[in-house]
């Protein structure tokens, strides 16, 4: 599966040798040919190469489209799609790209919420890198890690992993569809997060084809570079051809549950005190609330129905000690609860029916592509009962709402915000994500998308400030775009501190030495800084530091991006 460096390198040397190409062939012609003058052995490149003229080109370009709003007629779309086989083709891919001045786009699992991974407004032309073939996965039980390549989903991680062992896990994502390539990059959590913290939290290794199409693996990155694509988020420093993640131990059985409540059956309340106890539940035990419209028994009559979805690592008769202990309000009883394995647990928590098997898992099916707009937020205080109150008439509003609140504690606590650049740390008491869905591309999408904005504005008072904090992995263009050219690193810094908080400052610094003419960009990728003013601190668990500290790698070493009295460096202690 994986190269070796020395391969690498002589790949990456042929690239560079290779003579400058036609450019006024057609584009699907121009990089047919660099792909094959770049390559050391003889390939059938033209297999992996799909253009608007080829049968297969819109299929293949919505197969992995989470968000149907962006496979409609008029969303742009790539000139060629390109689906490699080996890591050496994305190198190729890489230098091919910037040789013919041809934009791309990175695609693993397609789950980007405004298709960026697959669509381009800023970029014209662009190719989509499709990595859905590089799904090569390898597991070491006895070193409790495994190899995955970017284009496998976490649901074959899972089921690789269960194939090899009934007590180990990997604490990622509930939505098994999900490429781990850009999951990983934003983070990713998922129902053993409050255990054994995010999926970046548990990266061991990586490799990275970077700017110049070299192949990097930790030691060769550097912790600079490891440090930024562990929740930096996708599509700013390169293309992730594989992770090494940590396994972690699971128990033979763990238990799950689902108990939704209505409003008349006291919903309001119940969530009110489930906010106050949340994140300090036991920390093998994820509960969080999905809300939703539902049927009050009445002819024609809606309420709102809060579904209580929990996965606790341990036996039932535990986890009603712990219930009752933390959360008796609930209610919950013996035959609520389901005895599983781990593996199982993860198809309950996807909603996949009943005596479903895990097979399913290397299907790579989404059962819920649909027309989707969404938005996220993070609580620090528990929102009043009179402001729940307000929501639902809001929620009302709408035909398919729905709100996730996930609750954080736990682990999350214990990791500092500065340990990786995702910095939604201790404080915390759940995050929401608001989404509304529609089927039909005849509807009025820009009614639903209003709806889920007017939400958002409602909630203000209620979530974070200084910044309104958000999931990088929920992406939304509504908080910001760079521009097509010069965005500047204060424009961008008005989404990337939301995403970031003040880590978004050291990751332009990565970029800005990695990747300073920012090949890999979109439209909400980490800019490179090359500004003759600074952009402020930023800061470790020591506090701030300054460049006449410690001597360390700073932005100036790439194209200059700060004063002397000013620019804050990378420490032993933010790595």
């Amino acid at each position: 599966m994986i190269l070796s460096s020395y391969a690498s390198l002589w790949i990456f040397g042929v690239l560079l040798l290779s003579p400058s190409l036609i450019i006024s062939l057609p584009i699907q012609d121009s990089f047919l040919q660099c792909l094959q003058k770049n390559s050391d052995i003889s390939f059938p490149f033209s297999t992996l190469l799909y253009s608007p003229v080829n049968s297969s080109f819109i299929s293949i370009l919505q197969s992995s489209a989470q968000n149907l709003r962006f496979t409609l007629p008029l969303t742009p779309k790539p000139e060629l799609i390109y689906k490699p086989v080996e890591e050496s083709h994305i190198q190729a891919a890489v230098i091919c790209s910037k040789q013919l001045g041809i934009h791309l786009r990175v695609r693993s699992g397609g789950h980007d919420r405004e298709g960026l991974s697959y669509v381009s407004e800023i970029d014209t032309p662009f190719i989509v890198v499709d990595l859905d073939m590089l799904r090569s996965i390898s597991i070491d039980i006895d070193g409790n890690s495994a190899w995955v390549q970017a284009g496998a989903t976490i649901g074959e991680l899972y089921y690789r992993i269960s194939e090899k062992s009934k007590n180990h896990g990997f604490p990622a994502g509930v939505c098994p569809s999900v490429g781990v390539g850009g999951h990983i990059t934003g983070g990713g959590y998922g129902s053993m997060f409050r255990k054994y913290g995010l999926a970046a939290d548990n990266v061991i290794d990586a490799r990275i084809i970077d700017a110049q199409g070299r192949v990097l693996d930790r030691k060769v990155m550097g912790e600079d570079l490891f440090w930024a694509i562990r929740g930096g988020g996708g599509g700013s420093f390169g293309i992730i051809s594989a992770w090494k993640v940590k396994l972690v131990p699971v128990p033979s059985t763990v238990t799950v549950f689902r108990v939704a409540k209505t409003l008349e059956q006291g919903a309001t309340k119940l969530l009110y005190r489930w906010q106050q106890v949340a994140d300090k539940l036991d920390d093998d035990l994820f509960l969080s609330v999905s809300v939703q419209l539902a049927n009050a028994g009445k002819k024609g009559k809606k309420t709102m129905s809060t579904s209580y979805d929990a996965m606790f690592l341990g036996d039932t008769k535990r986890l009603l000690q712990v219930m009752q202990e933390s959360f008796p309000e609930l209610g919950l009883q013996q035959q609520d609860c389901i005895e599983t394995s781990w593996i199982n647990s993860v198809l309950y928590m996807s909603f996949f029916p009943n005596n479903t098997t895990p097979e399913i898992l290397l299907q790579r099916n989404n059962l819920f592509k649909r027309y989707l707009k969404g938005k996220s937020d993070y609580v620090k205080e528990p929102i009043p009962e009179t402001a729940l109150e307000g929501l639902w008439e809001r929620l009302f509003e709408e035909e398919n709402p729905s709100m996730e609140l996930i609750p954080y504690g736990g682990m999350m606590n214990k990791i500092s915000e500065y340990q990786i650049p995702y910095p939604h740390r201790k404080g915390n008491l759940f995050m929401i994500d608001y989404s509304t869905s529609w089927k039909d591309p005849s509807e009025n999408a820009a009614k639903h998308i209003d709806w889920v904005r007017k939400i958002y504005e409602y909630m203000a008072p209620y979530v974070s400030m200084n910044p309104r904090e958000a999931y990088g992995n929920y992406r939304d263009l509504d908080l910001g775009m760079n521009e097509k050219t010069n965005t500047s690193c204060e424009e961008a810094s008005v989404w990337g501190t939301k995403y970031f908080k003040d880590n978004f400052y050291r990751l332009v610094q990565v970029k800005t030495r990695v990747d300073p003419d920012n090949f890999f960009r979109h439209e909400q990728s980490i800019p490179p800084c090359h500004q003759t003013t600074p952009l402020r601190f930023f800061h470790d668990s020591t506090g701030f530091q300054q460049i006449n500290h410690t001597p360390a790698v700073s932005i100036s070493d790439s194209k200059g991006c700060h004063d002397h009295s000013t620019a804050l460096l990378v420490t032993d202690k933010q790595k």
